[in-house]
């Protein structure tokens, strides 16, 4: 079993950054990558960021590309999400998600993934 906690989010004008961390206990996130997704009031969840375990492709939504930077430190077990020129289209809560094993292609697919955290909420003030 795998327990998520993530904390960081909060209220932030247009431009300004926020840096999320999504905290792992119960095993390790090893040999599986970790993920952001997101969802504002009234829509679908949706990817943000992809970071494997080791080696591998780092993803992101094309909506964030050049403004968030996701990373990860396996030996506190932390994966992070640095968001920078924020905007308000970015208000949502945010959550990390792991799967149980690897999603191979299906890195972006909520459905992929068995573990998720509670969620963090940023809004962002234009």
């Amino acid at each position: 079993q795998v327990q998520l906690v993530e904390s960081g989010g909060g209220l932030v004008q247009a431009g300004g950054s926020l840096r999320l961390s999504c905290a792992g206990s119960g095993r390790t996130f090893g040999n599986s990558g970790t993920a952001w997704f997101r969802q504002a009031p009234g829509k679908e969840r949706e990817f943000v960021a992809y970071i494997p375990w080791s080696v591998g492709i780092i993803r992101y939504a094309d909506s964030v590309k050049g403004r968030f930077t996701i990373s990860r430190d396996n030996a506190k077990n932390t994966v992070y999400l640095q968001m920078n020129s924020l905007k308000p289209e970015d208000t949502a809560v945010y959550y990390c998600a792991a799967p149980a094993g690897s999603c191979g292609a299906r890195w972006y697919q909520p459905s992929c993934y068995s573990y998720w955290g509670q969620g963090t909420q940023v809004t962002v003030s234009s």
